[in-house]
């Protein structure tokens, strides 16, 4: 073992060291092995921050504004509202659930997936009158296996492209991962929705966050909205669906409670509506009601930088307090519709901007861009949460569909890069409206970013140094007389147990090589060890510490860092028993 070899092994050891004691940022860790390596001259001053400009590096980028895109123009949304019912046996909500997060994962984040899904799940907890716990567990491992199915599904699988590419000049493309990660993906999806469940221990109600605030709000029926000509039957069932109770229907300027079921809805009816403001958003754009009369709806339609849900308290002081939001002009001053009031179940009688605010409501607010805090602050009021929820953009449904299927196929056919093609979905969501400008780099994770900026140099010195050749000797060795699928297995072992320890990225920047090493020393194709490597770091079941996607979970599941073994570890051995046939069929030795 040479100098340099020993002083990298050190470096990652000291780095896999404190990524598991946690107690700094794992960006901050990574950052400072690199800057060390190349004090130590172990990285190239001109290469340092070449993994900045990775394509592996702007494709994460890239993909996470793009589930954003996705996000904010309803499209898992409308995925949900049709799939998701709360009424379901627990384990065939497992399986619809999971199976929703899969598709969702295999072309986007699978964390967005899980942020996405997650209250969904909670909520249809709530209403089955179960803990989350039970089903929030199989739900996350299910879009972590959603991830395996495409390029884009999840980092490791990207930098394990990128890998392939600079060995054989070709990396894998988009659909590559299919037949492999789609067999591990059902094979898995089985195993959480029939027995995994149970393996899960449970210890009565888990820990949710505080109910949301419940908001009586006006929503119009346009002439396009899909409930038009319908009964009011069903307006309560798709009501009950999104979490939020129909209270009277406004027409002619009457209110009328306890509708009847079978009165068909007209266009211009209004309808109130009590709900917490993501259940409200949700109501609002499946079945594409308005949210303003013409008059505040022309204001906001010249704005151009996007909306999102903001809610505020009233205290004594207010400047809102004994007024009325059309008395001040919160809509023409402001560009801000007041969309709900919470008046702690108390009944608000007349149309909300006429209604005189008092201390101590909740406001939900529909603001422009960036202006949350300003239009608090100009009001008097205090923000009750630190972020508001982007408004969802129904509208813009189909043009984002369309703009990400026309690039995402173009890239499978090769007609471009991948990187290429993701750019241009999010050139194309900002020009159309379905992502403010402004908005565009803060759903970028920029920790992930420099954690595999500073990686992916450590990586290839690591590799230049000779040192993945003496990893991949050593379990070649170790292997030695036994058929070459055996080397293939202690490879899928040893990147799994990482995995499950430390961040799944930094797994597959430094199994990588090391699976292209051993492929040569065996004479071998390097294909299966690559894919091998890539299902094998995107397995982390075993710890809520190896995936992002467990510790989201964590807390409202209500788990003990003991748990997730009970259902990760025979899962982790049913995805070797599977995927390692798999790898050898579809990708031989």
């Amino acid at each position: 073992m040479t100098h340099d070899q020993l002083f990298l092994f050190a470096l990652f050891a000291g780095v896999f060291a404190a990524l598991l004691w946690g107690r700094w940022r794992y960006d901050l860790i990574a950052f400072s092995a690199l800057l060390i390596a190349v004090v130590a001259g172990l990285v190239p001053a001109g290469k340092a921050f070449e993994g900045f400009g990775h394509p592996a590096t702007l494709v994460v980028a890239l993909v996470l504004v793009v589930s954003a895109g996705l996000t904010r123009a309803g499209v898992v949304m409308e995925i949900t509202r049709r799939f998701v019912v709360a009424g379901r046996a627990l384990g065939s909500h497992i399986a619809i659930m999971g199976a929703v997060g899969m598709a969702l994962s295999a072309f986007m984040n699978n964390v967005a997936a899980l942020a996405l899904l997650m209250p969904v799940d909670v909520e249809a907890a709530r209403k089955a009158g179960r803990t989350p716990g039970r089903s929030l567990m199989p739900l996350s491992f299910a879009t972590i296996l959603g991830g395996m199915v495409t390029l884009i599904g999840t980092p490791p699988n990207i930098i394990i492209a990128t890998f392939r590419g600079d060995a054989l000049g070709e990396p894998f493309r988009m659909f590559d991962f299919a037949p492999v990660g789609g067999v591990v993906a059902i094979v898995g999806l089985l195993f959480v929705a029939l027995i995994g469940w149970r393996l899960i221990p449970q210890r009565g109600d888990a820990t949710i966050r505080a109910e949301a605030a419940a908001y009586l709000a006006e929503l119009v029926v346009a002439e396009g909205s899909d409930i038009v000509g319908k009964t009011m039957a069903a307006l309560y069932d798709e009501g009950d669906r999104a979490g939020a109770t129909v209270m009277a229907l406004v027409r002619d300027r009457k209110r009328r409670y306890a509708v009847s079921r079978d009165r068909v809805i007209e266009a211009g009816d209004v309808i109130l509506v009590e709900a917490p403001a993501e259940a409200l958003d949700e109501l609002r754009a499946g079945l594409k009601l308005d949210f303003a009369d013409q008059r505040r709806k022309s204001y906001l339609s010249a704005e151009k930088a996007g909306y999102e849900l903001t809610e505020a308290v009233v205290p004594a002081d207010a400047r809102i307090r004994g007024k009325t939001t059309e008395s001040v002009g919160l809509i023409w001053r402001q560009r801000t519709v007041l969309l709900g009031i919470s008046r702690r179940g108390q009944r608000i009688r007349g149309p909300l901007r006429k209604t005189r605010i008092r201390a101590g409501d909740i406001l939900l607010l529909l603001t422009p861009g960036d202006t949350s805090a300003a239009v608090i602050d100009w009001l008097g009021c205090l923000p009750l949460a630190d972020q508001g929820v982007a408004m969802t953009r129904a509208d813009k449904l189909w043009p984002a569909v369309g703009i990400f299927v026309v690039a995402i196929a173009a890239a499978s056919f090769g007609l471009i890069d991948l990187p290429v093609a993701l750019g241009i979905v999010v050139v194309g969501y900002v020009a159309t409206g379905v992502l403010p400008l402004q908005d565009l780099y803060s759903h970028i994770e920029w920790p992930v970013i420099v954690l595999l900026g500073a990686m992916i140099p450590l990586g290839a010195a690591l590799q230049t140094s000779g040192g993945t050749d003496l990893i991949a000797r050593g379990l070649v060795d170790l292997s030695y007389g036994a058929p070459a699928w055996v080397a293939l297995l202690l490879l899928m072992v040893v990147t799994m147990s990482l995995s499950d320890m430390l961040n799944n990225t930094a797994t597959a920047i430094v199994a990588g090589p090391v699976g292209i090493s051993m492929a040569r020393s065996l004479d071998a194709s390097p294909d299966p060890f690559l894919m091998a490597v890539a299902v094998a770091s995107s397995c982390a079941f075993l710890t809520p510490i190896g995936h992002k996607n467990n510790m989201l979970i964590l807390g409202p599941g209500g788990y003990a860092f003991g748990d997730y073994w009970r259902m990760g570890l025979p899962l982790e051995l049913l995805v070797i028993a599977v995927g390692l046939p798999a790898i050898l069929i579809f990708w031989p030795l």
